[in-house]
């Protein structure tokens, strides 16, 4: 799933640790109404309207004392609220021909909404775990309604409740891109981060595809080291890694970064430049 952390808003506390993840906050955004509630396989999930700074009427999905996905209404619903959503697209920069994609955590299906509305053609399938995410996807985030889109301009938005990693373990050479934005609660799903999940995610990418992965900063910004392992781990698998900021820099509380990792080149501008000093631990799935 994805993450925001937002203000908590008038009136609600909830304690943090569910589905979401810390990543940018939004100010001065409000409760409009009583939030529906919904209980998932982690804990419960709140579904509001607010607005934000500048008036637009934001539906936000909340586990865990943060915001997971977001979405505009009307006209805009398919427009990502969210910076790091709009970075995930940076993969047709790097691959323009991309045709078949993989998401690995659905939440509020910002990113497959965003493909299927300017990226016509273009198969998106989305594993989610959780089936009540699901279900509030397609009730409260236009999640039906992007599927049609996406059918609609000659691609398709696939909806697939697994576990991510068991679904790439048995991908052979399918996609174009694989995204991962899986988290519990403030943490990420280690599990797709490793360097076994990575030798999957490679073994599920077409020759030339692309790995895209959101990493988030811990302690205000000022904790990278879930970063550098993710880069150093994805070295171990791919020839080329990248890492571009994809943070709201006006709103945001912690940083978000774009890994990105191929066979071959990637080029992307805004990369940030980094040597061997700054590679963290190789993270494993037998780690105690």
């Amino acid at each position: 799933m994805s993450k925001m952390r937002l203000p908590q808003g008038r009136g609600w506390a909830v304690a943090a640790g569910i589905v979401g993840a810390a990543a940018a906050a939004v100010a001065g955004w409000a409760w409009a109404v009583r939030p529906h509630v919904v209980r998932c396989s982690s804990g419960l999930a709140l579904v509001y309207t607010t607005r934000d700074s500048s008036g637009a009427r934001v539906r936000v999905l909340r586990t865990g004392g943060v915001y997971q996905s977001a979405t505009y209404l009307g006209d805009r619903r398919m427009e990502p609220v969210f910076e790091y959503y709009r970075a995930f697209a940076r993969l047709f920069e790097a691959r323009p021909a991309a045709a078949r994609v993989l998401a690995i955590g659905g939440g509020g299906f910002a990113f497959p909404k965003l493909v299927a509305a300017e990226h016509p053609g273009v198969r998106t399938d989305v594993v989610e775990i959780d089936p009540a995410v699901i279900r509030i996807a397609r009730r409260w985030f236009f999640l039906d309604e992007a599927v049609a889109l996406a059918r609609a301009g000659g691609g398709d938005l696939r909806v697939i409740c697994e576990d991510g990693r068991a679904f790439l373990g048995r991908c052979e050479g399918t996609y174009d891109a694989v995204v991962i934005d899986a988290f519990v609660g403030a943490e990420p799903v280690r599990e797709l981060a490793t360097r076994e999940a990575m030798r999957a995610a490679r073994g599920a990418l077409a020759p030339g595809g692309v790995l895209l992965a959101n990493v988030v900063s811990r302690e205000g910004g000022s904790d990278v080291s879930f970063l550098r392992s993710v880069v150093a781990t994805a070295l171990t698998t791919f020839g080329c890694v990248e890492v571009v900021p994809a943070t709201d820099d006006e709103h945001a509380e912690e940083d978000n970064y774009l890994v990105i990792a191929s066979d071959g080149p990637i080029g992307l501008s805004g990369a940030i430049s980094y040597d061997a000093d700054f590679l963290g631990e190789v993270l494993l799935d037998d780690a105690g």
